[in-house]
């Protein structure tokens, strides 16, 4: 079962306009880091061969559009948390105006997860470790928090995808160095400053150890 989320959820209230703008308008609303984040993603698990019925889960699924994204590359087995009720919510029906199967969509809060997650062959996020690590409330302990959850739920060898904007390959390492191996940067888009070049974003590929 579902863990309950608290009403003052703070992403609650954004995704409750994205709910009535999908509902009144059918705007799916924001996609983080755009279309390309999620091609390569995609890109990279077809690349490696992953199979097709892999347990995968996105964490802070939000809107769903990259779960629906998976199941139109053919994915089977795919499931995404939120602890924003409206996200879920806003997920389901965009699944079922796509007339999408293979999706389970959960409200779960990551940081304190019900035993049933777990086993999980790849684990995909995209913004949600950068959103946590803006917490106001004892940050550093939440990402530890977050990193002994992804622990749990990913299966051994199992495979971690993070895009993140806040945090450059280096810091990730450290944030990551216990229990998981770096495989492989993924190419995101560069920019140039004042004669130096450097990366926006950073996305790599972790596997536990």
């Amino acid at each position: 079962m579902a863990l309950s989320v608290n009403s003052s959820c703070p992403w609650d209230s954004v995704y409750e306009r994205e709910l009535q703008a999908f509902q009144e308008y059918g705007d799916m609303g924001e996609i983080w880091f755009g279309q390309e984040s999620m091609a390569r993603l995609i890109r990279w698990m077809q690349r490696h061969g992953i199979p097709l019925d892999a347990s995968v889960l996105d964490i802070g699924t939000g809107n769903g559009v990259f779960l629906t994204e998976l199941a139109k590359s053919g994915f089977t087995n795919i499931t995404g948390i939120d602890y924003s009720a409206s996200a879920i919510q806003l997920s389901e029906q965009i699944i079922e105006r796509e007339g999408l199967s293979g999706i389970t969509l959960k409200v779960e809060d990551f940081l304190n997860l019900s035993t049933e997650l777990s086993g999980f062959h790849i684990c995909i996020d995209k913004g949600t470790f950068d959103a946590i690590s803006l917490n106001p409330e004892n940050a550093a302990e939440k990402r530890k928090q977050y990193v002994k959850a992804l622990s749990q739920v990913l299966q051994l060898k199992g495979y971690f995808l993070i895009t993140s904007c806040n945090w450059t390959k280096e810091e990730l390492l450290e944030e990551f160095g216990a229990g998981f191996e770096l495989l492989e940067e993924l190419p995101t888009p560069q920019f140039s400053f004042g004669g130096r070049s450097g990366n926006s974003v950073a996305a790599l590929v972790f596997q536990k150890a």
